[in-house]
């Protein structure tokens, strides 16, 4: 299983922010909707081997982190992630891990602490960084972890303390900045060419 985590700095922590029906003032949503394409849809097909893990840290009411693992029973379509991120989002339950549909849960929980977890559950940490080795060339674990920041980047703190914990590797994608789904996309093919 892929595990994936984007975390966006300014993304709405609450469903209100995109009944108003505007994903750039939703925290940049509309990143986010793209983030969850690139993650899960490829020609004719859905990505059964991703976790993808979006932590947002945007107001009201920060962090939120909701895991998406798309199963057979879960209902996915690209023209309604809008409205599923909404749902996702109403559904959080101060104090739970909420499962809102089967394989999408919602909590209260930092980055920093997902990314704890995942590195005690044994997995692998790659932070996509322009100054790292180049994925092509980088050896990647098969039980790995990829770490995307928005539009903005991790913020310096986190970033700091992210490379402090032990068995985190920077990696790029080349000399270029793309956007964040772009990059999801590039991690995806080049763990399918090597077929991780």
């Amino acid at each position: 299983m892929r595990n994936i985590v984007y975390f966006s700095s300014t993304a709405q922590t609450s469903g209100k922010a995109l009944s108003r029906g505007n994903l750039m003032q939703a925290g940049r949503m509309d990143i986010v909707i793209h983030v969850i394409i690139n993650a899960f849809f490829i020609s004719h097909n859905i990505r059964d081997n991703v976790k993808l893990h979006l932590v947002f840290n945007g107001p009201p009411d920060p962090p939120r982190h909701i895991q998406i693992t798309v199963t057979p029973e879960m209902s996915l379509s690209k023209k309604d992630i809008g409205t599923f991120l909404k749902k996702v989002l109403y559904k959080y339950r101060e104090g739970e891990n909420t499962e809102v549909f089967p394989g999408c849960f919602i909590e209260k929980k930092s980055f920093l602490n997902v990314i704890s977890d995942l590195i005690s559950k044994g997995k692998r940490i790659y932070v996509m960084d322009g100054k790292g080795e180049e994925i092509r060339k980088a050896k990647i674990d098969e039980d790995s972890v990829f770490v995307i920041g928005d539009h903005n980047g991790l913020p310096k703190k986190e970033l700091k303390r992210l490379n402090s914990l032990k068995g985190v590797k920077k990696i790029s994608v080349g000399p270029k900045t793309y956007f964040a789904s772009q990059v999801m996309t590039i991690i995806n093919n080049e763990l399918d060419v090597r077929g991780l």
